[in-house]
Order: structure tokens, then C-alpha cells, then sequence
């Protein structure tokens, strides 16, 4: 298949009318390139899709804020510009090219901005893109650098955390947020100590107050612990009194 019969196939997907038709060829042509794990797939191509469906992401959003009172058929294009780019995602992740799209996403200061200042229930599906690449990250499907892998979490952790609670009752079925908190931590715990420091105490602050409207990360805030008190405390003593002084303190 060439790529501008693929291009042409992918783009008539994406701008689909019918809701259902969509989502059923997305799921064609994503158990085809699985099945096809040799097929040759133009990353170009791929994430001139990316940029696309983040540039509407971004002219809807703008639009949202400017009729919040009667934001009328933007909320169904937001959600459909969402699904469109968390596909394109899944098939970069698949291909194992989704690299480039991690520091692409965590550049995108303007759309982040815009998404603080929506309400959660026309803009949550936004943040199950960085719900499924940070699982990715956190599987070890997608290998990137560790200041890239900060940006990301610097820039819209705060957005998933306030969109969690909407994103979970309203893809209860479709995706399993388990999977998701426990994706998330293994990302965290791939950061430098201290960047695992100020995103674990941030979200001790908001996990003490929203409780189950943010998502739990216990097991990554424990494996910190461990690496920041217990660790250093076991390795500082020379002899046995002294473990056992430093160990009272």
C-alpha cells in the first residue's frame, strides 16, 4: 500500500461524519497494522496528522473560551479531534515511533494553557492522550529522554489530575485506569530522584484533598520514600553503633 493511499484512508477516518463508521475503522485499521508488523508506515506522515489534530485541538479550545455560555457543537469537535489524535498515538506507540511525539506533546504550552481555562467536562478527553503515552513511557514502549519525560508531566499532570474524575466515570469501560495509575508511576519512578520529589509531593497535596478524584499513585510514592530516607540512612554508617544511631534519629 503506498502512502497516499494510506494518507488518504487515515484522513478520511479522521474528518468521518458518522461517529460510529469512525470509530469502527479506526478499530479496522488498528488491528490491521498490529496483525502487519512489518508494514512500513510513514512516521512523516503519521505526525503531520499529529500536528494537524493539534492545531484544530487548539482553534476549538480558543473558540470554547470565547462562547463558554454556548459552546453548542465545539464540545463534540473536541472530543472528536481528542479521539482522533489519541489514535494516531496508539498507532505511533505500535510502531514503536512514538519518541518525537512525547517532546511535541510537552511543548504544547498554548493548548495547555487553553485547556485550564475550560470546564473539565468539555475538555477531559484531551488528557487521556497523556494518560496513554505516560503508560506507555511507564511499559517501556516508548524510550525518550528523562528531561523529555518531565517537560510532559511539567506540563499537564496538573490537567490530568483535575480531569481525572470525569475521565474515569466516563471511560469506565474503555480503558482501565489501573492500568493507567500504575503506567504513570512506573513513569514517575523512571525520573532523577529529585524530579520524582516535586511530582510526588504535588500530588500528596491534591491526593490528600480530592481523595478518589485523583489518581493513586501510593505504590510510586513509596518506592521514593524508600530510595530518599531508607536507602541513604542504610549506606551513610561505617560500623553497626553507628547504623544503629543514624537508623533511631
Amino acid at each position: 500500500m503506498t502512502n497516499n493511499v494510506f494518507l488518504k484512508l487515515l484522513t478520511n477516518i479522521l474528518q468521518a461524519k458518522d461517529d460510529k463508521a469512525r470509530r469502527e475503522m479506526k478499530a479496522v485499521i488498528s488491528r490491521l497494522i498490529k496483525e502487519e508488523a512489518d508494514h512500513y508506515v510513514s512516521k512523516e506522515m503519521l505526525y503531520s496528522l499529529c500536528h494537524r489534530c493539534i492545531l484544530s485541538l487548539i482553534l476549538c479550545l480558543s473558540e470554547v473560551t470565547s462562547h463558554m455560555n454556548d459552546p453548542g457543537d465545539l464540545v463534540g469537535e473536541i472530543s472528536r479531534e481528542a479521539g482522533n489524535l489519541l489514535w494516531i498515538v496508539d498507532i505511533l506507540i505500535e510502531k514503536k515511533i512514538c519518541d518525537e511525539f512525547v517532546q511535541l506533546w510537552g511543548e504544547q504550552k498554548e493548548l495547555a494553557n487553553l485547556h485550564s481555562k475550560i470546564p473539565a467536562k468539555y475538555r477531559h478527553e484531551i488528557s487521556k492522550i497523556t494518560a496513554q503515552m505516560c503508560v506507555g513511557i511507564g511499559k517501556g514502549k516508548i524510550l525518550v529522554k528523562r528531561e523529555a519525560r518531565f517537560t510532559v508531566l511539567k506540563t499537564w499532570l496538573e490537567s490530568l489530575y483535575d480531569d481525572f474524575g470525569w475521565m474515569r466515570r466516563s471511560s469506565s469501560r474503555s480503558m482501565d485506569w489501573k492500568v493507567v495509575e500504575d503506567g504513570l508511576s512506573q513513569m514517575i519512578l523512571t525520573l532523577s530522584l529529585s524530579q520524582q520529589q516535586v511530582v510526588l509531593m504535588k500530588w500528596f497535596d491534591r491526593f490528600m484533598s480530592k481523595g478518589d478524584e485523583c489518581p493513586n499513585f501510593e505504590r510510586a510514592f513509596e518506592v521514593w520514600w524508600r530510595r530518599a530516607f531508607v536507602r541513604p540512612v542504610m549506606v551513610e554508617p561505617t560500623n553497626a553503633s553507628q547504623l544503629q544511631i543514624t537508623t533511631l534519629h
